[in-house]
């Protein structure tokens, strides 16, 4: 399946599915993990059948420490990746999200584009998606669209700003979102869009009663990219590499050692410019408790077709176990007890932000 540029001049959705594609043809992903490395061990102890990839999300048990992250939606050309999206995570077994159902929200007659995940995929676990700036009858319409198993509230400020018809006012969100918590039946995770979920933002929320947050870091998909290239001047070049990495984010969240300012009570999810296996268990080894894939999956779908993706997670699946092996961890569990080693400008983030580096390289 290919969307050609002419795709640019369909709905906005259309338009940063394209610009996506597109923008990863000009500038290939950074590798914003390679900063995170592990300590070989020539004997690790155990077969690779004895690794165990499962986890708990949003209070769920999961097969897989991974998922297909929020992308799109809410036109038609977006529906069918979605149920392209879904088959693959029906065939696999692991979590998806949609991308913001906003579009639905105000034109119903698109919400087939996101009720068809649930069709497909009758017995995955899904997770709707909806902006702050949805009222709690919304944010249930959503979740109604997929029967979704939980929600995604994607925070997105810079994005917003940059695009050209974006939001300019963001007063009172995080009172928006605990509306939404307490007015919802689902479990919520609030999510960046791919520039970093800071550890005061976190806190916000997490006072508003939000258990699970996504960090989403920068690395991956760039929607400041993709709004400036729909700007006529494309006058914001210079906020490219705006917000902090994934890995930046779980260090200064879950690592930092500051007695007076305790890392806030959340379940953490990383996402963002996540483009391998070694990626996931880097993740996973900071503390996350899965990690969400987006842009990779997409361009294999887009540029390979359904059962090149299939294909793609199956392998990501067995490579991630092959990995937890390698490095004598039998579970997740123990994957976050292997020594990590931390480098790079990486590094620089995390003494400057009080990371015992030390403490995490002989743990």
């Amino acid at each position: 399946m290919a969307i050609s540029r002419d795709a640019r001049g369909g709905s906005r959705k259309d338009e940063h599915v394209a610009l996506a594609e597109e923008l990863r043809g000009e500038h290939a992903p950074a590798g914003v993990w390679d900063d995170i490395r592990f300590l070989h061990r020539s004997f690790p102890g155990l077969a690779v059948d004895d690794v165990d990839l499962s986890t708990t999300v949003c209070g769920r048990p999961w097969t897989a420490p991974f998922f297909i992250n929020a992308m799109t939606g809410g036109s038609e050309k977006t529906a069918l990746i979605n149920a392209d999206l879904a088959r693959a995570a029906a065939a696999t077994g692991v979590a998806m999200a949609t991308g913001s159902a906003s579009p639905a929200l105000k034109d119903p007659t698109l919400a087939h584009s996101f009720a068809v995940v649930r069709d497909v995929a009758p017995e995955a676990f899904l997770f709707a998606n909806v902006s702050p700036e949805m009222t709690v009858a919304q944010a249930q319409d959503a979740i109604g669209f997929l029967s979704a198993d939980a929600l995604q509230i994607h925070v997105n400020p810079a994005q917003e700003l940059v695009m050209p018809e974006g939001d300019r006012d963001f007063r009172g969100w995080p009172d928006r979102i605990g509306e939404i918590v307490a007015g919802v039946d689902v479990p919520v995770v609030v999510k960046e869009v791919g520039f970093g979920l800071g550890r005061a933002s976190i806190a916000a929320v997490a006072e508003q009663g939000v258990h699970v947050i996504d960090v989403s870091g920068r690395g991956g998909t760039n929607f400041i990219d993709i709004e400036n290239r729909r700007r006529d001047r494309q006058e914001f070049a210079y906020l490219s590499g705006w917000g902090q990495t994934a890995a930046e984010c779980l260090l200064d969240t879950l690592h930092r050692d500051s007695a007076s300012d305790p890392a806030p009570q959340v379940q953490v999810l990383a996402s963002g410019g996540v483009q391998s296996p070694l990626d996931v268990v880097r993740a996973l080894a900071l503390g996350a408790s899965a990690v969400g894939v987006s842009g990779h999956f997409l361009h294999v779908l887009m540029s390979a077709g359904l059962d090149a993706l299939i294909a793609e997670i199956e392998a990501w699946l067995s490579q991630v176990r092959t990995l937890l092996a390698l490095l004598g961890a039998s579970s997740v569990a123990e994957l976050r007890e292997v020594e990590v080693l931390v480098t790079g400008s990486t590094a620089e983030f995390a003494r400057l932000r009080g990371v015992d580096l030390q403490a995490l390289a002989r743990r």
